[in-house]
Formats: structure tokens, sequence, C-alpha cells
């Protein structure tokens, strides 16, 4: 594969972008889970599991606003 210096920068940048957008969801993941998953455990879950666990959470904070129950 051969790309240009602008091409070769610009994908570069896109995985930096990526990078930065996974460990910011398992960051998020860690503080949801109060310290039950801890970051080197989430760094080694697989895209599915962070999107299960994801979802998970997301159905829980909807079910704790719907029932006026503190989130904390």
């Amino acid at each position: 594969m051969t790309l240009k210096a602008d091409e070769i920068v610009a994908w570069i940048e896109q995985l930096e972008n990526e990078s930065k957008a996974v460990k910011d969801e398992i960051l998020r993941l860690c503080w949801y889970m109060r310290g039950s998953l801890s970051y080197d455990e989430g760094m080694q879950l697989s895209y599915t599991d962070r999107e299960i666990i994801g979802k998970i959470i997301k159905s829980n904070m909807e079910t704790t606003e719907k029932s006026g129950l503190p989130f904390f």
C-alpha cells in the first residue's frame, strides 16, 4: 500500500481519534460501574462486550429517571 504524506497524516489522525474514543468509552464504563470494572479490565473487553454493557447502563439510567430514584 502506498500513500501520500498527507494521506498518512490523515490516517494517523483518524487512528488517534478512534483510540481516544475507545479510551473515553472505557473510562465512562469504569465510572458508571463505580470501580467494579478497572481500566485494565475495560481495555480487555471486546467491542461487543462494551456495547452490551453500554446498553445495560443506558437501560438502568432510563429506569432510574422514570422512577425518580437518585442515580448516586
